[in-house]
């Protein structure tokens, strides 16, 4: 008996460990977020059940609410969002769903992000939420890299996945999937298996399934290596942004800007894309360097995604922007397009009483970058605004509705 006694007790001590090390970051991370209601996203798999259990522990139950998203892309999904509420409400935190439609007509991974931030966002915004906890580890950050690393990013995307970026904090992202397999396994926690990580026509999981590992039989260290390429980026990245960040917002001044270096005009450029809600890739900021770069000679443009960029003399602006207009996947009934100046709709707070959406941005205190490319769904019967981007649902209307962000 003697013989295993020893292992189990300290395979115990092990586990216990993980438990105090999980619950020491992700009250690290609310300390730094500040009092209020916290929002966990929870899928029910290993990482994200280790990370709202220890948001329960720290931050105490009546503080925590579990938001669980189901992409009806696979049968059990139902039946695994209730899994996780029912979990939830036994622990005393509240526990929502959000039921998304995802987009077939291309990347089901992307698609399927882009439907759970716009749920995500919408359950904030309804919800008052101080921040959202996202439960990716250092598995998640390793990937991240080396994903961007084979589409060619430039060295911006090699910093991966940010610990903190508006509203979203990923308390775990140092740490190891051992250690959420070791708090999943101490605290004997319920979890469910998504049918869609064994789906080697995801980019993610056949990173996991085969890249990595074959990868890993030449460097076993290569998830660290890849962690710590992503923290010396971000360290570099600080630098620059010292001298880019006074340019990264439209309308830039050419001659200004153009009197830096190469690495300092073009992350200038990508700060200001971001900013003003524009999809890019590298060969639109080249372009867009070299309208910085050339002489003054009268007005010259370049067309990026659902927008063109003009150079008049020497000023960098924001020319036209295209507002986007499209079908819900899988419903006839509505449409998503960029908000219009007179647009009014009845946000939940109000109580069905309608109040122009410009005004609703205002009282958010929304950047007016983000305010220029917020999108709305309409429905096509009555053309009646029942969601808007930052905002949610409108009064009366499902908090389910399908959603598309910008």
């Amino acid at each position: 008996m003697g013989s295993t006694s020893g292992p189990r007790a300290a395979t115990k001590d092990a586990q216990r460990d993980h438990v105090r090390t999980i619950r020491a970051a992700v009250n690290a991370t609310i300390g730094e977020v500040g009092t209020g209601l916290y929002g966990v996203a929870c899928s029910g798999g290993v990482d994200s059940m280790a990370l709202a259990d220890a948001a329960i522990a720290v931050a105490g139950a009546t503080n925590v609410v579990i938001v669980t998203i189901d992409h009806g892309l696979v049968a059990p999904s139902a039946r695994v969002a209730s899994g996780v509420v029912a979990w939830a409400r036994e622990q005393g935190a509240t526990a929502v769903v959000r039921r998304v439609v995802v987009a077939r007509d291309g990347s089901i991974e992307a698609a399927a992000r882009t439907a759970r931030y716009a749920a995500f966002e919408a359950a904030i915004a309804e919800l008052g939420l101080v921040a959202l906890l996202l439960a990716h580890t250092q598995r998640d950050q390793a990937e991240t890299v080396l994903m961007r690393i084979i589409r060619g990013t430039g060295p911006a995307g090699l910093v991966g996945i940010p610990a903190r970026r508006g509203p979203y904090v990923r308390p775990l992202l140092e740490l190891p999937r051992a250690a959420t397999e070791a708090y999943v396994a101490s605290r004997e926690l319920p979890t469910w298996a998504d049918p869609m990580n064994a789906d080697l026509a995801i980019t993610r999981v056949r990173m996991r399934a085969t890249v990595l590992p074959a990868i890993r039989a030449e460097n076993p260290s290569v998830d660290d290596a890849l962690v710590r390429l992503a923290s010396a980026t971000r360290e570099w990245l600080d630098v620059i942004d010292r001298d880019a960040a006074r340019f990264g917002q439209f309308p830039i001044a050419c001659p200004e800007l153009a009197g830096h270096p190469a690495a300092v005009r073009k992350r200038a450029l990508a700060l200001a894309l971001d900013r003003a809600g524009i999809d890019f890739d590298a060969t639109h900021l080249e372009a867009l360097d070299e309208l910085v770069l050339a002489p003054d000679r009268g007005e010259v443009g370049i067309d990026v995604p659902r927008a063109r960029i003009v150079r008049s003399y020497a000023t960098l602006a924001v020319a036209v922007r295209q507002p986007a207009t499209s079908s819900i996947s899988g419903s006839n009934d509505y449409e998503v397009r960029t908000w219009q100046h007179g647009d009014r709709m009845c946000p939940v707070r109000l109580r069905g009483r309608s109040r122009k959406l410009s005004d609703l941005f205002i009282d958010l205190k929304l950047p007016r970058e983000q305010r220029a490319t917020a999108q709305v769904m309409v429905r096509r019967s009555d053309r009646t605004i029942v969601w808007a981007e930052h905002i949610g649902a409108a009064f009366g209307e499902s908090p389910d509705l399908p959603r598309l962000p910008r």
